[in-house]
């Protein structure tokens, strides 16, 4: 039977899923969108590129400085909420003005970047800090399913992201960025009722967590997760679209890229009752290395549905590690720096990213010296990362035996 309790705790993991699925939607429009605003205002073609690894820039400095400001002033059961809420108030209205902005021609080059630059610094406090909140205010055995619900939410969004991409690809921008404009900032200002609602329902002891510092553990955790992440990006953003084109032809990319998502969904949920019992860590270790068991048998798949099943499994990989990397974040923080440490798993994602992108730029997926480094470098970051988290894991679970 279904308790009060039990409700409370699915309402706040739906409602992080849908301010993810939201927000990653607005960043999917705005990067089916750039290229064009770019070209309104005068920008050259080759500046978008730059223009996406500055907003990563931003990310990796911003997600960290947002969790650890929720970390100060989430004390205060409501302000925590204002602080998102007006961020992104401030957010919405920069997003929405980018096409209205670009549509006046050359002389806005200028305010083009400047709105691009407030919507970037600010739409960070739409990541960390509502994750804070599970790790504050829930009991422990229930954060990795939060979790998973939480990151549903960006799954599903990299699974429509395809198809968004062919809907919007000739359609007028400023309707869909309105329209995600105004749809994000209505789901982050209902965020300071789900604070009051939780806080409200908290046990007592999860109010005033214990003080102590931060070990050596989370900078391993989040160098670990910028491993993963970096593994992440080259597969599926470099090589992942050459491997199906093997087999079939461009215009099934929209119908076969999204197999790692579903992957990438299916996962998390049962992944996240070994996270309640076993940790994090553990799960992000295993899954890493049967990640990069998945990308080898991607990449030397001979069947169009062995790369299918290949990329199946490399997704669910992805989706545990991220989901277990959530958890385990809150877990170490649980000391009045969960924000923080969410943070810079956040900041993690967005340094990967701008690696990626990096190169991207330089073209190193294009030069013959290079390309074997960029197909086999996802193997090497998943394998290395996966490994080292084990045996942190297994030296952290003796340390408890012993005590």
């Amino acid at each position: 039977m279904t308790t009060k309790a039990d409700r409370a705790v699915n309402l706040t993991g739906v409602y992080l899923a849908v301010l993810q699925l939201v927000f990653t939607l607005g960043w999917t429009t705005y990067l089916i969108y750039l290229p064009k605003l770019c070209a309104d205002v005068g920008i050259a073609p080759a500046t978008v590129i730059l223009i996406l690894m500055m907003d990563q820039g931003i990310f990796t400095v911003t997600d960290t400085a947002m969790g650890m400001a929720a970390d100060r002033i989430s004390s205060l059961v409501g302000r925590l909420g204002l602080f998102v809420g007006i961020l992104a108030a401030i957010s919405c209205a920069a997003f929405i003005a980018l096409p209205y902005v670009a549509g006046t021609g050359p002389g806005a080059k200028v305010w083009l970047i400047v709105l691009i630059v407030i919507w970037a610094v600010t739409s960070s406090a739409l990541r960390a800090p509502p994750l804070t909140l599970l790790g504050k205010y829930r009991a422990q055995p229930s954060v990795p399913f939060l979790a998973a619900l939480a990151m549903l939410g960006y799954g599903i969004a990299g699974a429509v992201s395809p198809y968004l991409g062919v809907v919007l690809r000739n359609q007028d921008a400023r309707l869909p960025f309105v329209l995600s404009g105004a749809v994000l900032l209505l789901t982050a200002l209902a965020f300071s009722g789900i604070e009051r609602r939780i806080a409200a329902e908290a046990q007592p002891a999860r109010l005033v967590p214990p003080a102590k510092r931060l070990g050596a553990v989370p900078m391993f955790l989040i160098g670990s997760m910028v491993l993963l992440s970096l593994g992440y990006q080259l597969h599926f953003n470099i090589n992942s679209a050459p491997f199906y084109l093997r087999f079939a032809k461009a215009g099934d990319l929209q119908w076969l890229m999204p197999v790692f998502w579903i992957g990438f969904n299916i996962a998390m949920f049962p992944a996240s009752i070994v996270v309640k019992h076993r940790g994090g860590l553990v799960v992000m270790g295993a899954a890493g290395l049967l990640g990069a068991f998945a990308i080898v048998a991607a990449e030397i798949a001979g069947s169009l549905n062995g790369l299918i099943v290949a990329q199946f499994m490399a997704g669910a990989a992805w989706g545990c590690m991220l989901m277990s990397a959530v958890s385990a974040a809150l877990a170490i923080g649980e000391t009045g720096a969960e924000g923080k440490v969410t943070g810079l798993v956040f900041s993690a994602l967005a340094l990967a990213t701008f690696a990626r992108m990096a190169a991207v730029a330089g073209g190193l997926q294009k030069m013959p010296d290079y390309a074997p480094l960029v197909h086999w470098a996802p193997v090497a970051c998943w394998s290395v990362a996966g490994a080292g988290l084990l045996v942190i894991a297994a030296s952290r679970l003796q340390r408890v035996k012993q005590a």
